[in-house]
């Protein structure tokens, strides 16, 4: 296989689930993935990816987070450094500190957190 070849199949997978926890199933640690990650169990520890992390409804995750997409629908405590946008949805529950260029916080989502942005508003939702 041509290396060129090899690269465009490395591009494609990028946007792949390649990971995921269940909601039965606890994690204390540190993770890297590249494609997406879903958690739907429970998370303790570190996260550095520059791909999409989704924290599903059942899941609980307590972390310091270094990623480049975050959706949240369940249960997020500590520091994220997003590189390009976090999205937190009507049944997101989110305590810490958020960095990002782009937030976007839907009706219904609880923030206790310290917010940093770059970005500016556009969309649906509030998006700061």
């Amino acid at each position: 296989m041509k290396e060129k070849d090899r690269e465009r199949k490395h591009d494609l997978s990028e946007g792949k689930m390649t990971g995921f926890f269940d909601q039965d199933s606890f994690f204390h640690g540190d993770l890297t993935f590249k494609g997406s990650f879903r958690i739907d169990g429970n998370f303790k520890g570190k996260i550095d990816s520059d791909s999409m992390l989704i924290i599903g409804d059942t899941g609980i995750v307590e972390a310091e987070i270094k990623i480049g997409y975050l959706i949240i629908n369940g249960e997020f405590k500590g520091n994220v450094q997003a590189s390009d946008k976090v999205e937190i949805h009507e049944h997101g529950r989110v305590t810490g500190t958020i960095n990002s260029p782009k937030l976007q916080v839907e009706d219904g989502a609880y923030l206790e957190v310290t917010c940093h942005t770059t970005g500016r508003p556009s969309g649906s939702g509030t998006e700061l």
